[in-house]
């Protein structure tokens, strides 16, 4: 219920939500098929609001991009993109910028977890790949944090 006591609206919802953050169509369109009887009124809505520009993939990307480029690899933020149900279109415009600066957010997130020391053995070796493997880095990338620390 709202402030004078009726039951939000489809677009009022989407508002709330798009208020508080980007939403991808399917994300968006999941959330208000709880609250619809009729899943083309839920599609209306979606269509009005991307005419309007306030829904919008790009955007969603570009959040994600910039949220989430410090910690994580491109191949996890191309998963996380995909599950929230963004096109493969626009993650493929984005992963050229995302892989120019994977090495650097990689060396940084190892500098952080292994305060910059290399390993010492296979073991460690082991652990600090598999470390930035579950961020989403890919294997040339952690070959060369791995190997070479600050190198290049």
């Amino acid at each position: 219920m709202d402030r004078k006591g009726h039951a939000p609206t489809l677009k009022g919802r989407a508002l709330r939500l798009l208020a508080r953050r980007e939403h991808s169509r399917a994300e968006l369109a999941r959330k208000l098929s709880a609250h619809a009887e009729d899943p083309a009124a839920v599609e209306r809505v979606l269509d009005e609001l991307e005419a309007r520009g306030w829904l919008s993939e790009r955007r969603v990307v570009e959040q994600m991009v910039y949220a989430r480029r410090a910690r994580f690899g491109a191949r996890r933020i191309e998963r996380d993109l995909l599950a929230k149900g963004v096109s493969e279109d626009a993650i493929a415009e984005a992963l050229p910028e995302l892989r120019s600066g994977e090495l650097q957010a990689a060396r940084e997130v190892w500098r952080r977890k292994f305060g910059g020391r290399l390993p010492r053995n296979a073991s460690e070796r082991g652990r600090q790949a598999r470390f930035l493997q579950g961020r989403g880095f890919g294997m040339e990338v952690i070959i060369k944090i791995i190997k070479g620390g600050d190198e290049q």
